[in-house]
């Protein structure tokens, strides 16, 4: 009887040894996320999410956002006007940090993070120089419906430039003409960008959307001189 109590009381402390050991779950509040953790070492990782984050442990390369803001990535003001060259700069070093080059000799899955990582920038970068691009994105960080080009349709005035462009490039070949319609499209787009730009910059959402609605039938009329002077 006293050995099988001994036996019970000994088992009670060996837990409560185990117990005390185990290392504690920290507090987390109501709604507060849970702390992020590398996935090859499981040190704790410091904030700034939506950047390419190396753990401070292992120095490994983590997963890239879900949805990454591409303004914050690129280091960039929430804005339509952007300055090109510090975008430039900053894609650069983006890529030099994570190119897959630099990862040949990793794990597979940090192999895996770079490439996503390197196309993640690469999206980036591309979305912010182009105005088209850039626009539409910041209409729908603002909750605002993408642009369609049937936005402006009520402006008679202009659909009947688009259907003249389009008639001259359904001609036949000829390089002069070929040239005219490259000149009116730059120009135009450099005009409808422009007014997009005092469109955001005053907030009016809505005609930023029929401006870049605009800046959709020039993007496709550009794409149709592209493929009109490539050599048959």
């Amino acid at each position: 009887m006293q050995a099988a109590l001994r036996q019970r009381l000994g088992r009670v402390r060996w837990a409560l040894r185990v117990s005390e050991a185990a290392p504690r779950p920290r507090c987390v509040g109501p709604g507060s996320p849970a702390a992020l953790r590398c996935w090859s070492c499981g040190s704790p990782l410091p904030g700034a999410e939506g950047l390419p984050r190396f753990c401070p442990g292992c120095r490994a390369l983590q997963p890239p956002a879900p949805r990454p803001d591409l303004f914050r990535l690129m280091d960039c003001d929430r804005s339509f006007r952007i300055d090109a060259q510090q975008l430039q700069r900053r894609f650069r070093s983006l890529q030099r940090a994570v190119h897959p080059d630099r990862f040949g000799r990793r794990p597979p899955k940090e192999q895996y993070y770079s490439e996503q990582h390197s196309s993640l920038i690469n999206k980036a970068y591309q979305t912010l120089l182009n105005p088209l691009s850039r626009g539409l994105y910041l209409l729908e960080l603002s909750g605002v419906e993408p642009a369609q080009e049937t936005d402006c349709d009520a402006d008679s005035v202009f659909l009947t430039e688009i259907m003249e462009i389009n008639e001259k490039l359904a001609e036949p070949k000829n390089e002069d003409i070929l040239e005219e319609i490259e000149t009116l499209i730059k120009v135009k787009q450099e005009e409808l960008t422009k007014e997009v730009t005092a469109a955001f910059e005053r907030d009016d959402l809505q005609e930023a959307k029929k401006l870049l609605a605009k800046m959709k039938y020039f993007a496709n009329l550009e794409d149709k001189l592209k493929n009109k002077k490539i050599p048959s």
